[in-house]
């Protein structure tokens, strides 16, 4: 019901916006199956979990103490359940209708925590009921609180069903800002966010075949779903909405970081920053562990607000690679697809493939950066500190990248086709560097209508094809420091 919910929307706003939205798995426009990328690559089959808890006995939170009264810390009888279930062999936790506060839960192999449509968990909102753990954070490895629900060096686990998570996350939001006033006049912007140690909601970490179903999550304190160091993953039918009880900063959506393997479908996501994001690793410490986020699927979503419909970096040290993502919609959000990086992340951005897209009210269709938020991506200490007195992990956010050249980031192979967007403010935002063009990205089939057509700077080997770009103001495409540009079946028109 939820997939054919989502499906209504998309049509309706698409309808309203003179948009047409194709049937799921439909392409937009006739392909052209010579075009490079335009073949869908067999490994998509082998993407998400592969195995799901298969046991059948109940265990209720109810009966180890637990009290939906929306008032009663039930951390310790959520957590005895889980405990008896996996020491069992597995099974499923479930919980009588209600409201169930809850600080860090720990779920466990062959467990699956079921939460039904009338039960809502309703996150702690003091730090001491999350446990710092090691973890990582916006690319580097440290120690953190633990998130809402925590996945950790666990296999076949899974959290369904048709209820309610709210983080509860304002006393998070709250905690930045005020840290954020405090840190930038100081010249402190590039580490205000690792050390205000905002609490995740759903964590998986080094885990396989785990699936996320269903359920709806608001109001994270930060990322609302970080999926890292795992593998066969699935993310299905799951609801966030970050927007409903004010602006909480950094509410990403769904974040792969350094996994591989991974199945998102169906979801519909509101949120305040990327709302699919895949990452890899910041600059010296994402370039130490090496490890990729690759062999990704993202099919049938929509994203209503947030930073990008599809993000990838600005994380990308260990490299993101065999990325497939189609059928999805954007309704409002700051870009359609984004790739950003750093001259300190390193990593390359390759095989990357955008298809049968629909956007409409999106700030810049297709955005591609290396020098993303200088203020927040580099950091310099101002002088009057002590550094042996620093923090470790302030230590390594200052540790820098040596040679110079492996913080380049590399973009090359994107191929970009079947879609329609209206109501851009401008097309194309693209710049790479002298040492770096962003390198063969394909667009084909692809009309849109906006304010103005935008440019390209440092590009090499770029190829329109069925290219039609309507810009109010009637500029066309500014394209400099670049070679190899086809870009003879581009349509300029006003």
């Amino acid at each position: 019901m939820k997939r054919l919910t989502l499906l209504k929307f998309a049509i309706l706003a698409c309808i309203a916006c003179n948009i047409v939205i194709p049937a799921i798995g439909q392409p937009v426009a006739k392909q052209d199956k010579l075009l490079p990328g335009n073949k869908e690559p067999a490994w998509i089959k082998q993407t998400g979990a592969r195995k799901f808890p298969s046991s059948k006995k109940k265990f209720s939170v109810d009966q180890f103490g637990a009290i939906p009264d929306g008032q009663t810390l039930c951390t310790k009888a959520i957590q005895a359940a889980i405990d008896a279930c996996a020491k069992a062999g597995g099974g499923i936790v479930v919980f009588a209708p209600g409201s169930y506060v809850t600080g860090a839960l720990f779920l466990k192999s062959n467990v699956q925590l079921q939460i039904d449509k009338e039960v809502v968990l309703l996150g702690s909102q003091d730090f001491a009921d999350y446990p710092e753990i090691n973890t990582r954070i916006a690319g580097i490895e440290t120690q953190w609180p633990a998130a809402l629900i925590n996945v950790i060096n666990q296999t076949n686990a899974a959290i369904t069903g048709s209820g309610t998570i709210d983080a509860r996350g304002k006393f998070c939001w709250d905690k930045y800002w005020a840290m954020r006033k405090e840190y930038e006049p100081k010249g402190l912007r590039w580490i205000v966010d690792y050390d205000s140690k905002r609490v995740r909601t759903i964590l998986v970490q080094n885990a396989t075949d785990i699936s996320i179903k269903g359920i709806t999550i608001k109001n994270a304190g930060f990322w609302t779903v970080q999926l890292l160091y795992s593998s066969h993953l699935t993310v299905d039918g799951i609801v966030i909405r970050n927007n409903e009880d004010g602006k909480g900063p950094s509410t990403d959506g769904v974040d792969v970081d350094s996994s591989s393997w991974v199945l998102i479908e169906n979801c519909d996501i509101d949120c305040n920053d990327d709302d699919f994001c895949l990452k890899a690793g910041r600059d010296w410490d994402g370039l130490r562990v090496n490890k990729p986020t690759e062999y990704v699927v993202i099919r049938n979503c929509l994203a209503r607000k947030g930073s990008g419909l599809l993000t990838l970096g600005s994380e990308t040290s260990g490299g993101i690679r065999h990325v497939y993502a189609y059928n999805l919609y954007g309704k409002g959000t700051s870009n359609g697809l984004l790739i950003k990086s750093a001259t300190t992340r390193g990593g390359t951005i390759e095989d990357i493939h955008f298809r049968n897209i629909q956007m409409d009210s999106v700030g810049t269709a297709f955005s591609f950066t290396m020098n993303w938020n200088p203020a927040y991506s580099y950091s310099s200490l101002p002088a009057g500190y002590n550094y042996d007195s620093l923090p470790k992990h302030w230590k390594v956010l200052l540790t820098k990248v040596e040679p110079v050249e492996k913080g380049i980031p590399h973009f090359r192979q994107v191929y970009i086709s079947d879609i329609k967007a209206v109501g851009v403010k401008r097309v194309v935002t693209a710049t790479g560097l002298k040492e770096s063009l962003l390198q063969d990205f394909h667009f084909n089939n692809v009309q849109v209508q906006g304010n103005t057509a935008g440019s390209v700077n440092y590009g090499g080997g770029w190829v329109f094809k069925n290219v039609s770009i309507k810009g109010a103001d009637g500029e066309k495409l500014l394209v400099n420091n670049s070679n190899g540009m086809q870009l003879e079946e581009m349509k300029n028109e006003k």
